[in-house]
Order: C-alpha cells, then structure tokens, then sequence
C-alpha cells in the first residue's frame, strides 16, 4: 500500500477520534450557554457549586461502572447498593453513639462499614458474574431486587433516620468547603484523577480493555479474566460506598426511595462519555463529562417551564438511546471505511 494513503488513512483516523473525543465537552459547553441564555441565575456561584456538588454523587459511581462497561460487563444494582449501604451505616452509628458518643470516632466507624459493605457487594456480584458463569445483566438485576427490598426491610417500610447528636458532627462532610470547592467535588476529583490513572496507565486497565475487546483472546494471552472482572466489580461496589459516605449527611436518612435511578444515571454517564457499552474501550474523562452533562441538564429543567422536571429520567433515557445509536453507526462505518 502507498506511504502517502496509509498518512492520510492514518490522519483521518486521528482526526475522527479526536473529534469523538471533543463531542462531550462541547455538549457540555452548549447546555451550559443555553442554561444561561434561559436564566442568568444558572451561572451564579451558588447554582454551579450545587451542580458540581450533585454531579459527585453520580460521577464517583459512574466511574467505577466505566471499568465494568469497559470490561465488557454491567452492573444495574449500584442505586440499591447504595440504598442498602446508607441504611446499614445509619444503623451502625446509632448503634455505636451509646458506647462511642456522637462524634467522629463514631462517624469513621459508620464510613469503615460503608466501604466493607460496598466492596463485599461489589465481590459478590463479580463472583456470581465470573465463577457462577451468570450474565452480569442477570446478576446485577438480581442483586437490585436483593438490596432494595433489604433497606425497605431494615426500616420495616418506613425511613432510618440518623440521630440528631451525629448529624452535627457528620453533616460538614457534605456541606462544608476545601479552598472554595464543596467537600464532595474534591472526593470526586480524587476519585477521578486515581481511576483515569489505573484505567490509563497500569497493566489492570488494559486487562480491561483487552477483556471488553475480545475476551476469548485475553485469556489466550495469559490474563486472568475472572480476577480482573472480578476487581472491576470490586472497584464499582468501592466507588458506590464512596459516594453512599458523602450522601448519607445530606439527608441523614435512607429508605427504599433512596437511590433510584442511579444506576441509569451512572450507565448514562460512561456511555455520553465515550465508552463502549460492549466493551473494549473505556474514557474516564469522558465519563466526568458525561456526569456533568446529566446534572446540567437536571438543572437546566429546574430553571425553565418549557419541559417538566418530572421528565428528566426521560430525556436521560433518551440519551442513552441516542448515544448507543451513535456508537453503533460509528462502528459500521469505521468497518466500511476498513
């Protein structure tokens, strides 16, 4: 073949990419501007510190379920994971404020259990998926079921409410500030920069990559599939009580309700961002966009009559629809152009 159609062939490809690759950020930046455009209030320093602060919760998990997607699974539990983890915790430190008193000794004992629980249940879903040979689809839908119905179980159908005299000690986690940034924004800073480190620059992230992409060759090629899929389950359950241990004192409570949706949300999220949802190639970076993205538009439907607030699970789910789409008719044509 001729050096100069390989270049070109070669440019386009790059050019392509990097296009994909810019999409998320301008989305992000046009809702921006037609958010302003709509209300000038949307730009006003307490309105973005409230989206950045909300977008945590859903970008922390979200970038846990980049490593599952791009591996090739999926995890539907995490919102019942999460709904399950705040009720335990909350029973946990209203139990211990009679032996620890309501300070932060009790406080770090309640985040100790979240992390616990959120990575054993990220274990038991990973175990079920590899060593159970069960679709992750199934297993995690299963779990979902599982995880609700024991928080509506725990508060006999009600809500758990924290104890006032540990919400005065547990409520700065949410609601105070680190050199002008809300406490959640730098926890999901954190979290972001260590998984665009693991995803991108250590032998695990490729594993997940190559796994996503075919996994029959990553076993030939001497990966240890189950263990590997296993820890991107772990990690997504790590990164569930993460976000569970900065929202439990928003509220200080937890019931059934807690948690819906997240998990479409989260899944939104990766996919926006770039990530296949079959597999293979997985962008944190993206993924940041992609939480951002759904928190503005959230927040753009607060600020205008035009569509109902009631609607926003919608035009999430149609966002998913249409990035998929997108991915797919990417796909064919770059096997055409190949």
């Amino acid at each position: 073949m001729d050096d100069s159609l390989v270049k070109n062939t070669a440019q386009n490809r790059m050019m392509k990419f990097d296009i994909k690759t810019m999409g998320p950020a301008i989305a992000l930046l046009l809702l921006c501007i037609i958010g302003y455009l709509l209300n000038p209030a949307f730009a006003s320093e307490g309105n973005i510190t409230n989206l950045l602060t909300r977008s945590a919760f859903i970008g922390i998990i979200a970038v846990g379920a980049t490593f599952v997607i791009t591996a090739g699974g999926i995890d539907l539990s995490v919102g019942s994971m999460a709904a399950v983890i705040s009720g335990v915790m909350i029973i946990i430190m209203n139990n211990a404020m009679s032996t620890f008193g309501g300070g932060v000794t009790t406080v770090l004992i309640g985040c100790g259990s979240s992390i616990i629980l959120g990575l054993g249940a990220g274990w038991i879903n990973g175990f079920l998926t590899t060593k159970g040979k069960i679709e992750a689809f199934i297993v995690t839908l299963g779990t979902m079921g599982i995880y609700r119905s024991l928080v509506t179980y725990f508060a006999d159908g009600g809500t758990l409410s924290l104890d006032f005299a540990i919400r005065g000690t547990y409520r700065p986690v949410y609601y105070d500030s680190f050199f002008g940034l809300p406490i959640p924004v730098w926890v999901f800073a954190i979290v972001s920069v260590l998984g665009w480190m693991l995803l991108n620059r250590t032998a695990f992230g490729r594993y997940c990559m190559a796994i996503g992409s075919n996994e029959a060759v990553a076993k030939y090629s001497a990966v240890n599939v189950d263990r590997i899929k296993t820890l991107t389950y772990v990690i997504q359950g790590l990164c569930v009580s993460l976000a569970t241990i900065i929202y439990v004192p928003r509220l200080g409570s937890a019931s059934a309700s807690t948690g819906v949706m997240w998990e479409l949300e989260a899944i939104a999220a990766v996919i926006i961002g770039g990530t296949v949802l079959k597999g293979g190639y997985g962008r944190i970076g993206g993924t940041i966009l992609g939480a951002l993205i759904l928190t503005t538009i959230g927040n753009i439907l607060n600020f205008t009559d035009l569509i109902s607030n009631y609607l926003n699970g919608t035009m999430q789910g149609l966002i998913i629809i249409i990035a998929v789409w997108l991915q797919r008719a990417d796909f064919r044509s770059s096997n055409k152009t190949t």
